[in-house]
């Protein structure tokens, strides 16, 4: 099963458009970082509902799903990266998340969901005409989640609900550096003799968590008639990364090869949110997450004295989102049965003076008379990185969801 599900990861994992922190673990992705979620701001974790489905930073709102829900998410992200008057543009394609939940009525409810956690993709070649020296650089890496997860309301107080999860991780990270032949100092009768040769450093290796098989979540939902909030708790872990060190002389001969494991320490996460409902159609949503950094991340590094370490920061985001819930009677026009969504946030990421502000647009299609949506949601932004190693990037983005409701296992009226 594990490495069915590495395949996957490995088919729709090495993409994301920030070239921050690709050294050290890359983009953070969103926790939940579903199409409806991201329509909102990637607010809403407290907000219930069949159309919900499942939350990985709040398990405990499965609860209150009557309904199987199948949920599958892609985006399409351009991200324009500029430093000093330089300027990199890039398009990527990837699948953040897979969600499957069931609930069992008295016995509470099941979820699994696949997520990306944190990727890294960048590949650039460039051509210096007066040396003669070329340079290839490539990245990829993708850590990815498979995570379980129960909940149940409680048999005397049916608007609380507790939930946990456990967070098995897998996945990998690679990196092609090569650098070509300097002819520079060379007569030109004798550029020849050493244009075609290069050096190249590569390094693969595995991601995991150290000494233990998951990390996990413990969650507590309030489900209220006008107001509903949860709060979660995510453990502290230590990521293990085993990787192979190559150096290569024009492809043919490896000049050097080394295993060497980095440890990466990453903190507990606390983090709560809040839905309120009014008129039983629209929700006002903030959300809050927050991890404290305390040790710097050790890099990919490697050769040529690159950068050892990144330094890190305290971790957080909030979110704000509106969501108009459409009307649930297929006899309704189409544009009052479409859920319309709007949000901003601001985000400090676990890099030391990067943070990031975006908003997003998005809305919820209904398709047949089950419950069945396609979900859209455009959203953009501007990461700011106030460091010499780090570009400023400004990014637009377009997530598509689908969401299926059934009725698995349950009897027809």
């Amino acid at each position: 099963m594990k490495k069915i599900v590495l395949a996957l990861c490995a088919f729709v994992g090495f993409s994301c458009a920030s070239m921050i922190g690709m050294d050290a673990l890359g983009e953070e992705q969103v926790l939940g970082g579903t199409a409806s979620a991201a329509g909102r701001g990637f607010a809403g974790n407290a907000k219930t509902g069949d159309a919900e489905g499942l939350s990985v930073v709040n398990p405990a709102r499965l609860a209150f799903d009557a309904k199987v829900v199948f949920n599958l998410n892609f985006l399409v992200e351009m991200d324009a990266a500029e430093k000093g008057g330089n300027h990199y543009t890039s398009t990527n394609l990837s699948l953040p998340s897979f969600n499957l939940s069931f609930p069992m009525n008295e016995f509470g409810a099941l979820g699994l969901s696949l997520w990306q956690h944190y990727s890294s993709s960048f590949k650039e070649d460039y051509a210096n005409s007066k040396t003669m020296s070329d340079v290839e650089i490539e990245y990829k890496g993708s850590v990815y989640e498979l995570v379980p997860s129960y909940a149940i309301r409680l048999p005397f107080w049916r608007s609380l609900s507790l939930g946990a999860s456990a967070h098995v991780v897998m996945g990998n990270t690679s990196r092609q550096l090569t650098l070509g032949g300097n002819t520079s100092d060379l007569p030109k009768e004798d550029a020849w003799a050493s244009s075609k040769s290069k050096i190249s450093d590569y390094v693969d290796g595995t991601w995991e968590i150290k000494d233990h098989p998951a990390y996990y979540t413990a969650a507590l939902q309030y489900r209220g008639p006008m107001v509903s909030y949860f709060f979660s708790f995510t453990t502290g872990y230590t990521l293990k990364n085993t990787l192979d060190y190559n150096f290569r002389f024009s492809e043919i001969d490896t000049l050097a090869s080394t295993r060497y494991v980095r440890e990466i320490d990453v903190p507990a996460l606390l983090a709560t949110g809040i839905n309120y409902r009014l008129n039983k159609r629209h929700n006002i949503m903030v959300d809050f997450l927050w991890r404290a950094w305390d040790d710097d991340i050790e890099n990919l590094a490697g050769g040529w004295n690159l950068p050892q370490t990144t330094k890190t920061q305290k971790d957080f985001m909030i979110s704000l989102g509106y969501q108009c819930d459409g009307s649930p009677l297929f006899y309704e026009s189409y544009w009052k049965r479409i859920n319309y969504r709007v949000g901003t946030w601001y985000r400090n990421w676990y890099i030391k003076d990067v943070f990031e502000v975006g908003g997003s647009l998005g809305g919820g299609f209904p398709l047949g008379r089950k419950g069945t949506t396609v979900d859209l949601a455009v959203q953009g932004g501007k990461r700011f990185a106030d460091i010499d190693n780090q570009w400023d990037e400004t990014f637009i983005g377009l997530r598509v969801g689908l969401t299926g409701i059934a009725t698995w296992g349950m009897e027809r009226r």
